[in-house]
């Protein structure tokens, strides 16, 4: 920006050397066209210099929202279970409490409605709670699926 004022003063210093009278209508003309430039930019550096102070600002509001993110993040990254639904393949994100929660509750895909997961510890299996999916087979898993 700094290159664009010295260009409109080089232009001020050229017409100053021409000694048009400022009174002459090529003299109000040129001393116009040099001044509205003037404006220009003295306005290009003020916007130049506000877009600085607005990176600047975006940048620490980023700063502060990666550090806000990696706070709650790594908080809960612990505290969430993904199940995979048996009946469209959408991974279902649920609460770690879910698993050992007193109440019978049921985990169903967002997507299709359909039961990912229960923690009715009437069906633990190696003391993990039931999860449904395409993987169980045989006689147990058929048994398992009719109590419910």
């Amino acid at each position: 920006m700094k290159d664009l004022k010295s260009r409109v003063a080089y232009l001020q210093g050229l017409s100053a050397g021409l000694d048009l009278d400022a009174g002459s209508k090529e003299g109000k003309l040129l001393s116009g066209i040099i001044e509205v430039l003037n404006d220009f930019a003295q306005s290009m550096s003020d916007l130049e210099d506000g877009h600085e102070q607005l990176e600047e600002f975006l940048e620490s509001i980023d700063e502060d929202l990666y550090q806000l993110e990696d706070e709650i993040y790594e908080e809960d990254a612990a505290d969430y279970h993904e199940v995979d639904c048996p009946g469209c393949g959408e991974t279902v994100y649920f609460d770690a409490g879910i698993i050992d929660a007193d109440d019978m509750i049921e985990v169903t895909c967002p997507n299709c409605g359909e039961v990912v997961f229960a923690n009715d510890h009437t069906y633990l299996n190696e003391g993990k709670p039931k999860v449904y999916n395409e993987q169980l087979t045989g006689s147990a898993a058929g048994a398992e699926e009719e109590d419910i």
